[in-house]
């Protein structure tokens, strides 16, 4: 088995940025936490062999967009793996999006893009649900100046019908 210096350095080479630019790398350390610190040295380095790196030293798997390209110079010492990944990739534009147990690191813009467009989905795949109808007999107050009130919590497809004669609220929604 590798010393966690020499897997360290062989990542780097893996990388291609044990070919020049690094200057120093000390292994991982793990605190009483369990969380490891690193030191990196890189001049010029391509982001998607940092990526590798910290994927290397974090233990886990990465996919990079592709088109994702930009030069960085890290010098950091004793500092929380995570914390310089997280670094890095905000001072490319880039951010990440961990789905099952693979991160996947991409420009922010489309990131925050596909979220919304999720939401959107799941927003209409919630409105397009059947209707149910409940009915709900009131004591205290009036029905019809209660429809209003309720109609303001309703989704677009909600509707809200009052029987005066039995105080009544009829409210028919997708919830």
């Amino acid at each position: 088995m590798k010393t966690p210096s020499l897997l360290l350095m062989s990542c780097l080479t893996l990388c291609g940025l044990a070919s020049g630019p690094v200057v120093a790398a000390a292994a991982p350390q793990a605190l009483p936490d369990g969380e490891a610190r690193i030191s990196v040295d890189v001049k010029d380095a391509d982001i998607v062999d940092i990526v590798r790196l910290f994927a290397e030293i974090g233990g886990f798997q990465v996919v990079v967009d592709p088109g994702v390209s930009c030069k960085l110079t890290l010098k950091l010492s004793e500092v929380r793996w995570n914390s310089a990944l997280d670094v890095a990739l905000k001072s490319c534009g880039l951010g990440q999006d961990q789905e099952n147990e693979i991160m996947r690191v991409a420009p922010v813009a489309k990131l925050a893009a596909e979220h919304a467009a999720q939401r959107k989905l799941d927003e209409e795949r919630e409105l397009a649900g059947p209707l149910q109808m409940r009915t709900y007999r009131l004591s205290y107050a009036r029905a019809a100046e209660m429809a209003p009130v309720i109609k303001k919590f309703l989704s677009p497809r909600g509707e809200v019908i009052y029987d005066s004669r039995t105080n009544t609220l009829i409210v028919m929604d997708v919830r």
